[in-house]
């Protein structure tokens, strides 16, 4: 026998081992940059798998989630998601607003649509508050043959924010329910059809509808509620926030009413100017040139040619009365391409425009301002009261005053108050500064009792080169007219002599050719004519006295946001 040890039988290594030893020869030589890349490729592997093997197991031990009943359009049904309306039926159900729900209705079956503002379950009592626009009532959902637990179950697990069809009794509570406007009525559950069931929303909309102090803003809450550790007071959501979501910021019943009241302010100016005999004029918003010159404009290309968002439809508003139209008002959108991030400034507002001939003195003009201005402070007390109270109640506010004995200062007396006053001593060649303004505006409220006034007489230094100059050397005739402090409009006559306004244009460094149009409408006998523009945001902000222009721009532009 010998001593030598068996041999042991030759095996082929396996693919998966010869794979291996492949690798590892691979890797020894791969660089150490490779290698530490390879090393990082098999981390962030081993990482997915196990989070998709978590996933897994977490889909696995979910329970299973209800189904919905969907309901068809005539179903009988008393509760369930109702399938799309696609106008299969019409005319089929009679509907009343919330705001139409009193005591003259208490007693009758009536069917609501409404969003779901919040929901509070008690046993087997379930209240629900139900919103629509400015209007809210509360309606109480209670066990019984009509409403079976199964019911209750489902009204619960609606979200907040869903559309919803909602039949019932309408009752005379015990007491006033002082959390909806519909204080005197309550909604007894019949039947709670889903007609748009929400997501999760990014806020809730009750947080969104806080009271805030007289001259709080948001953020201004926010940092005294991280501040205060103790502090009691409840969420409120920022600015920011409410303007990323503005179509879910624009259901706070406050901010329905702000917009109402825009609409009415718009409204008011164009009723008064109608009376007057205005007519209303749409003036291009692209321009191959500047509208009144300088730097704020927003360039573009058009077909290749130079061009730019008009300014202002002042040169426009002259063109139609050099076109014998006598007077003319517009409301359109303006834009200014001004870097100011400021609570009264945005890129892009709506304006409100008018001009009209002058038989002797631009004060013509001024007195149709004073005019315009009472009718629409008085239209809007008088038509607007509901809008009112929900604006002040989230965003309290002292009412505006004011006078149909408007108070209107030559420039060089507003100089004269400031000096008298606050020792302020603002140069007469010059234009207020913005402190100036604010302090004139305490002054005159003071004096006169009012928040509405108009400064004219400016002097030649502050005013566009369209202005016409007045017959006192250094001075224009021209105005500008101030809400709480602000200024709202700025506005003059023109000079409608057609070398004197040639002369001006070279004099502030515009090229005569680049409004070559608007100069050659003065060549065939010119109308003395001016008027103003304002802006119908700040209007509304400074009636209102809200602290931020982008509450009352139904999406606002500014120099940091271009959406939604």
């Amino acid at each position: 026998m010998s001593d030598a040890p068996a041999k042991q039988p030759v095996t082929e290594p396996t693919e998966a081992e010869a794979g291996e030893t492949e690798a590892q020869e691979g890797e020894q030589k791969l660089s150490r940059e490779e290698l530490k890349k390879l090393k990082e490729e098999r981390k962030l592997k081993e990482k997915a798998e196990k989070e998709a093997k978590k996933a897994e197991k977490a889909q696995a031990n979910q329970k299973p989630v209800r189904a919905i009943k969907v309901l068809p359009i005539d179903s009988t049904d008393n509760f369930g998601d109702l399938e799309m309306i696609q106008s299969l039926t019409h005319g089929q159900f009679a509907f009343t607003e919330v705001s139409e729900l009193d005591t003259s209705k208490v007693g009758q079956t009536v069917r609501v649509r409404a969003r779901v503002h919040n929901l509070r379950v008690a046993g087997n009592l379930i209240f629900i508050t139900f919103r629509k626009g400015m209007h809210s009532v509360q309606a109480v959902a209670a066990k019984s043959e009509e409403t079976p637990k199964e019911m209750l179950k489902y009204i619960e697990g609606v979200s907040r924010e869903s559309v919803v069809d909602i039949e019932g009794t309408l009752i005379a509570p015990k007491e006033e329910i002082v959390t909806c406007t519909q204080k005197t009525v309550e909604l007894q559950v019949k039947k709670f059809i889903v007609v748009g069931r929400a997501e999760e929303t990014p806020f809730i909309l009750e947080d969104a509808c806080r009271r805030l102090e007289e001259g709080e803003d948001e953020e201004a809450a926010q940092t005294a509620e991280k501040l205060d550790e103790k502090s009691t007071k409840l969420p409120v959501v920022s600015l920011t926030t409410r303007l990323d979501n503005r179509v879910l910021d624009l259901r706070v019943p406050s901010h329905v009413a702000i917009f109402r009241i825009q609409s009415m302010t718009g409204q008011l100016f164009r009723e008064y100017l109608g009376q007057q005999g205005f007519i209303e004029i749409h003036s291009p918003k692209i321009l191959g040139g500047s509208s009144e010159g300088g730097a704020e404009i927003f360039k573009l290309q058009y077909f290749g040619n130079p061009a730019s968002l008009a300014q202002s439809p002042q040169l426009f508003k002259q063109m139609a009365i050099l076109a014998e139209f006598g007077k003319v008002f517009e409301v359109g959108p303006v834009f200014r391409a001004e870097n100011s991030n400021t609570p009264r400034h945005l890129c892009e507002f709506t304006g409100l425009d008018f001009e009209m001939e002058i038989k002797e003195s631009y004060l013509e003009i001024v007195s149709t301002i004073g005019n315009l201005f009472n009718y629409i402070f008085k239209g809007l007390n008088e038509r607007c009261k509901t809008e009112l109270e929900v604006v002040n109640k989230q965003y309290p506010f002292k009412p505006f005053e004011w006078s149909n004995e408007f108070v209107a200062l030559t420039f060089e007396e507003s100089c004269k108050l400031l000096k008298e006053h606050k020792n302020i001593d603002q140069p007469l060649d010059r234009d207020f500064t913005r402190k100036s303004e604010e302090e004139l505006g305490n002054i005159v409220k003071e004096k006169f009792k009012t928040d509405f006034y108009i400064v004219h007489k400016y002097p030649e230094s502050a005013r566009p080169f369209y202005t016409m100059p007045h017959k006192e050397a250094g001075w224009t005739c021209s105005y500008d007219v101030f809400m709480r402090g602000t200024e709202i409009i700025s506005g003059a006559q023109r000079c409608h002599d057609v070398n004197l306004l040639t002369e001006r244009v070279k004099k502030f460094g515009i090229e005569p050719t680049s409004i070559q149009y608007y100069l050659d409408g003065f060549k065939y006998g010119a109308i003395p004519h001016g008027g103003v523009g304002v802006g119908l945001e700040r209007v509304v902000k400074l009636f209102l006295d809200i602290n931020n222009i982008r509450k009352t721009s139904l999406f606002p532009r500014d120099p940091t946001r271009l959406s939604p």
